[in-house]
């Protein structure tokens, strides 16, 4: 499409914008399903095959003269005498089937094995399930073993190697793959459409039939299933679809009872297809394509030209920033997101960066992965210093980024309440080097008390303070407490870890206060129950690099970690704003700031009345429908429509973790303690991760935890700098711009 044929007043219709939405949508989800679940269907379809055949041939091995027997009287070959065929048959099996397990030589291990496949179907006996070895094999001998195979890891060094005849082999592999795949897919649809055709027309399978096709399975498909899906397969008309709507049908017809031969080879073939869809040859692709030229943003390419619209400036890769920058991805703008770091960081889950948990790449995705497909979209790597709001500007370092519309999206840094001079010895977390050098600082305490020989000088390594209960020091108190006394037992020799005294310091009557008294009192139980002292109702009135002064009492401690407040970035300074003592600015009704109507503040930076007249939290949740409702603002106000309601924030609850199957969830009308709020707490996390690989990865680092006890990330990285009595300690924590 001509760029130059779209003026910036005449982008796409919202309407049509929503359609390429969804048709966006479902294309990522299709994308992603086949990435993501692909890879996984390949493997555990190869590992399924090769055992059924690597059984077939150790019991022909073990038993060689019945397999003779069985070679020569119960299913000969015509064209081969019997010992040959056993051995060739046993050979075939064995090998084969450990090639296909592995991925290695796939492609030549799949084409001998569809051959057994098809003389057991037409020497022996005909059965669907023999049918559907042969398809799968064809499978894998046009397509590959794909990405989870020794094959993927290996062909880029074979492709080079000076070795006769592979790297012949390989690209013909790949010339296969490319130009073999869609005659494969579309065979398969019409393979399996055929059978569904047989039910269809209520035809009883002859032997020709049962020889070809799968029909005597395909029956016990519900009449109107066959009916519904056989064209669309055909066709290959939302193909995916058709094959997830099968597959259901399938196991809702077994949840019933019904016992339908070679049920399980059906959902493996609609599997695939659901996965790698309908191929090339198919009105899929017919319809994909068309939808491609009509929005050319399904394929990368701009749907407008960006030339003239207005100017959106995002300042803040956060929840919020994020979530406003993805609201505009169609709208006709053209949006900047600046941030002082290049990825996306997921706060609530830094302090298990800190104790060891989960490593800073589980919670970090970096942002401009995140827009590669948004193409009114740019990101900049720089730390904004100030905004001119007369000229209408930004200040990023010795640039100025003009704007239309801006969105300060800056969070919060660590507030010590006029205490400054704590920071040094009471870090807290904010970043991911924060939760590095906690991490250094956690784990040298420990180095440091098995080299000490003064026990008074241990003690004081091994006390743990965390100033403030709030969900932050209540899940550092436990992650700390968990990791002394079952993350490190027996590791080592001058010292037991469980001895360590972890401390839990909050100024307010009880902990988690805007969580129901009831649950605080449970989280409080939970820590106690881990050892961990909790100290209610305590100031601190001195930190120090020696210890803690708190009611008067003298608390000797080495590492003291901080999670009693937050200030916000100094944005509200940047526009001589109204703020609060935590800095947040005063924002209106719809979150612009008073006078600058076109300037806005959402998430940690903004104070809004917005939950039924109290201030909004300072939670992802609040940041991300900030960043949506101001999204919606601006996408209103360029389409020349009556501006939204209001802002209204819309609390979905509170979780706070404690440890191992201890957690606490507060919904309002329901409120869950112990393992079930465990559960919840784990499942909500994982679900505002962003991306699949760190959802995946944070999922695997707390299973292997769970069922081990051990923490995969303990490592001393970042240099920590040493105080007089050479313990680790943090360098002070200095709030900056966003």
């Amino acid at each position: 499409m001509d760029d130059s044929a779209i003026t910036p007043t005449a982008p796409l219709s919202a309407r049509a914008g929503r359609l390429a939405d969804l048709m966006g949508l479902w294309a990522d989800a299709a994308r992603v399903g086949e990435r993501a679940l692909g890879p996984l269907a390949d493997l555990a379809v190869r590992l399924w095959l090769a055992q059924i055949f690597f059984v077939s041939g150790v019991l022909k091995v073990s038993n060689w003269d019945n397999a003779l027997f069985l070679a020569e009287h119960e299913y000969p070959v015509d064209w081969l005498d019997p010992a040959t065929a056993a051995w060739l048959g046993a050979a075939t099996e064995l090998g084969g089937s450990l090639l296909l397990a592995l991925g290695l030589a796939t492609r030549w291990a799949a084409a001998p094995l569809a051959v057994l496949s098809l003389v057991i179907q037409y020497e022996y006996h005909a059965l669907d399930a023999h049918l559907f070895w042969a398809a799968l094999f064809l499978w894998y001998l046009v397509r590959g073993a794909g990405p989870l195979s020794l094959d993927a890891i290996l062909v880029r060094g074979l492709a080079a190697a000076p070795l006769p005849i592979v790297p012949a082999l390989l690209r013909f592999g790949g010339a296969l793959g490319r130009h073999g795949g869609p005659l494969l897919q579309l065979a398969l649809r019409l393979w399996l459409a055929a059978a569904l055709a047989v039910e269809v027309a209520m035809l009883t399978p002859d032997a020709a039939m049962r020889a070809w096709l799968p029909a005597e399975s395909a029956a016990h498909f519900p009449f109107g299933v066959a009916v519904a899906a056989a064209l669309p397969l055909a066709l290959g008309v939302a193909t995916r679809a058709t094959a997830v709507g099968m597959m259901v049908a399938l196991l809702s017809a077994h949840m019933l009872g019904v016992e339908a031969i070679a049920s399980g080879y059906w959902l493996v073939a609609l599997a695939l297809m659901a996965l790698h869809g309908p191929g090339r040859w198919s009105a899929d692709a017919l319809i994909e394509a068309a939808l491609k030229r009509i929005f050319p943003q399904l394929d990368g390419k701009p749907a407008f030209s960006l030339e003239g619209l207005p100017r959106v400036v995002i300042v803040g890769a956060g929840f919020g920033g994020l979530t406003c920058a993805a609201g505009l991805r169609t709208a006709p703008v053209r949006v900047t997101l600046i941030d002082r770091h290049n990825y996306h960081l997921f706060q609530p889950l830094l302090y298990q960066v800190a104790t060891s948990s989960l490593s800073a790449g589980d919670i970090a995705t970096p942002v401009r992965g995140l827009f590669r497909d948004q193409f009114n979209t740019d990101v900049v790597y720089g730390e904004v210093t100030g905004v001119d709001s007369t000229r209408r500007e930004v200040i990023v370092g010795a640039k100025r980024v003009a704007y239309d519309y801006l969105v300060l999206a800056t969070g919060a840094s660590h507030s010590y309440f006029g205490k400054d001079e704590w920071a040094p010895f009471a870090p807290g977390l904010k970043r991911v080097e924060d939760a590095i050098q906690v991490r250094a600082r956690l784990l040298s305490a420990f180095e440091r008390a098995e080299a000490s020989d003064d026990p008074v000088e241990r003690r004081s390594l091994l006390n743990f303070l965390i100033v403030g209960g709030g969900p932050t020091g209540v899940e550092l108190a436990g992650a700390i407490a968990e990791l002394a006394r079952f993350g490190m037992e027996q590791e080592f020799r001058h010292f037991d870890p469980a001895q360590a005294r972890v401390i839990l310091v909050q100024a307010a009557p009880r902990l988690l206060p805007t969580f129901p008294e009831a649950l605080s009192e449970e989280a409080r139980r939970s820590l106690e129950r881990l050892g961990v002292e909790v100290l209610v109702g305590s100031r601190v009135e001195k930190i120090d690099a020696a210890g803690v002064t708190v009611n008067g009492q003298r608390i000797p401690s080495r590492t003291v970690l901080w999670a009693a407040g937050v200030v916000a970035s100094p944005a509200a300074r940047w526009l001589s704003a109204r703020a609060d003592n935590a800095g947040r600015i005063k924002v209106e009704a719809d979150l612009s700031l008073p006078g600058l109507p076109d300037v806005f503040a959402i998430g940690d930076t903004a104070l809004s009345s917005a939950w039924d007249g109290q201030p909004v939290p300072g939670l992802a949740p609040a940041a991300k429908q900030g960043g949506l409702y101001v999204a919606h603002l601006i996408r209103s106000r360029i389409a020349g429509k009556p501006a939204p309601a209001p802002f209204r924030y819309r609390h979905p609850g509170s979780l706070a973790t404690i440890g191992r199957k201890a957690a606490v969830a507060d919904f309002g009308w329901i409120r869950l303690s112990g393992a079930p709020a465990w559960w919840l707490w784990g499942l909500v996390h994982v679900g505002f991760l962003v991306g699949l690989r760190n959802r995946v990865s944070v999922m695997l680092d707390w299973a292997w935890s769970y069922l081990t006890y051990r923490s995969g990330t303990r490592l001393i990285t970042g240099t920590p700098q040493l105080d007089q009595a050479g313990t680790a300690s943090t360098p002070a924590v200095v709030p900056r711009a966003a």
